[in-house]
């Protein structure tokens, strides 16, 4: 009899092409995307070796990370993001790839435009030169990031080889109260458990609290399974998966959708099935959460404060408190409710999708960014951009004072001229607060949407319960 099995277990072995021994295998490739960044080194390493590649229909691409955002934008605005992005449409032209061009739908960032796409779906393996590809895991798909010579090798085979990763299961129990979003939920996971607590592991999201949440939240917290050191994080697919997949463009139609949701359907651990390692987090508890410092999982309740080194018995660690206090310009134990901010920023794979804007727009309507701040709202994708206006959220928001932009990473990366000022605070959805993320001397605070939304209309890092 076979023994019980976990989701990823399910998705790796139908996936291994050859067992090669001492937990390493070939793997089969189903989808590989490819952005401005990374996409033109590896389409050149392949085309210097005179090589097609496997299968050109597999294969997408999406300037995002050094593309401009400046309302009315074109590929040139930011210089280096034009030659980036020549240099991505003359490898793709070459290839025979499909590239998503500005303002066309489909453009946006890679994370984004896969899901709504429906290029990713459940049970697949996707990968793409960026770390936070594991975001596509919450479809229920075997997602992750590679470096430029594995993508150059599965543009070529559609294959890679891999050492099968440690599975851990993280238990949400209990329901999100209101004001409580999924990046909380992931930041208080990160802030407890820290962000090297999923190296070497595979983590899959289950309980009450990740089923109750929308694919677009379970996006977000895929997203950021990276933060927690690793390299996938998924959820299992549902009845919610297939109801937002079906129609999506490049998802099956008709008789074959439904065979393939008579399959994803099949996509969960089997009872009884063992897991490495298990934690539990009591989701009903979580409040709105916010980073003080220089990690992600520097993350403590926006009620709480700032840590104090001299409470810390291991030296090294009260230096790196000390240090990341000194960068973020904040005193030991300092409350953070109250802290004012420079700027905010709503945007970045990790909450940039129609979801996300709702709930920034629903703090934000009626009111107005407070003196002094400057706040912007970036759409991850041009469907998301369209389908927000026609809504009438770029309404709400630029009556508030918020400057509405186009697609893109924008200043989540900085790769793209739009950075913070030295010494600037921000609140940010994005999914990175390290030194210079956003801009050399950049002081970053990670948060929701609807967090960030409320920093904007006060001045400062603000409990958005106080405003609902």
């Amino acid at each position: 009899m076979t023994a019980p099995r976990t989701f990823f277990d399910k998705l790796w072995d139908t996936h291994v092409v050859r067992d090669l021994g001492d937990g390493w295998a070939l793997l089969h490739i189903d989808r590989h995307i490819l952005h401005d960044l990374s996409g033109p080194p590896a389409l050149r390493q392949v085309a210097g070796r005179g090589l097609p590649l496997h299968d050109a229909g597999l294969v997408f691409a999406t300037p995002d990370h050094a593309v401009s955002t400046l309302p009315g934008r074109d590929g040139n605005t930011f210089a280096l993001g034009g030659k980036l992005l020549g240099a991505l449409r003359e490898g793709t032209s070459r290839a025979g790839v499909r590239m998503f061009e500005l303002g066309e739908p489909g453009h946006g960032i890679v994370h984004v435009v896969g899901p709504e796409l429906g290029i990713v779906l459940p049970g697949l393996t996707v990968i793409c030169g960026d770390s936070h590809t594991c975001t596509n895991g919450g479809l229920g798909a075997l997602a992750f990031g590679v470096g430029t010579s594995e993508s150059a090798h599965a543009l070529a085979t559609q294959t890679l080889r891999l050492r099968k990763p440690k599975r851990m299961r993280i238990r949400c129990d209990g329901l999100l109260a209101p004001g409580v979003t999924s990046k909380d939920l992931m930041l208080h996971i990160i802030g407890r458990f820290g962000a090297s607590s999923g190296v070497g592991y595979a983590i899959e999201f289950a309980g009450d609290a990740v089923s109750a949440l929308d694919v677009e939240g379970r996006l977000t917290l895929c997203n950021m399974a990276v933060e927690l050191g690793a390299r996938f994080g998924f959820v299992a697919p549902d009845e919610k998966t297939i109801a937002w997949i079906r129609g999506r463009a490049y998802a099956p139609t008709g008789a074959l959708f439904e065979h393939a949701a008579t399959y994803w359907r099949t996509l969960r651990g089997d009872d009884g099935a063992r897991f490495d390692l298990e934690l539990q987090v009591d989701a009903s508890a979580v409040p709105p959460m916010i980073t003080w410092g220089t990690s992600p999982e520097h993350a403590v309740p926006v009620t709480g404060t700032a840590p104090s080194p001299a409470a810390v018995d291991d030296p090294s660690v009260a230096q790196a408190l000390t240090d990341a206090l000194d960068y973020m310009g904040l005193a030991p134990g300092a409350p953070m409710s109250g802290i004012p901010v420079d700027w905010v920023f709503i945007g970045s794979c990790a909450n940039s999708r129609l979801s996300d804007l709702r709930d920034a727009a629903a703090v934000v309507k009626g009111r107005h960014v407070a003196d002094g701040v400057t706040a912007w709202v970036v759409p991850g994708s041009e469907l998301v951009k369209r389908e927000a206006e026609a809504e009438g959220l770029r309404d709400v928001f630029e009556a508030a004072g918020f400057s509405w932009r186009e697609p893109g990473c924008s200043m989540c990366v900085a790769a793209n001229g739009e950075q913070l000022a030295p010494g600037q605070r921000s609140v940010s959805t994005s999914n990175r607060n390290f030194v210079g993320r956003q801009g050399p001397g950049a002081r970053t605070h990670l948060a929701s949407p609807a967090m960030a939304a409320a920093a904007a209309v006060t001045g400062c890092i603000t409990d958005v319960r106080s405003l609902m």
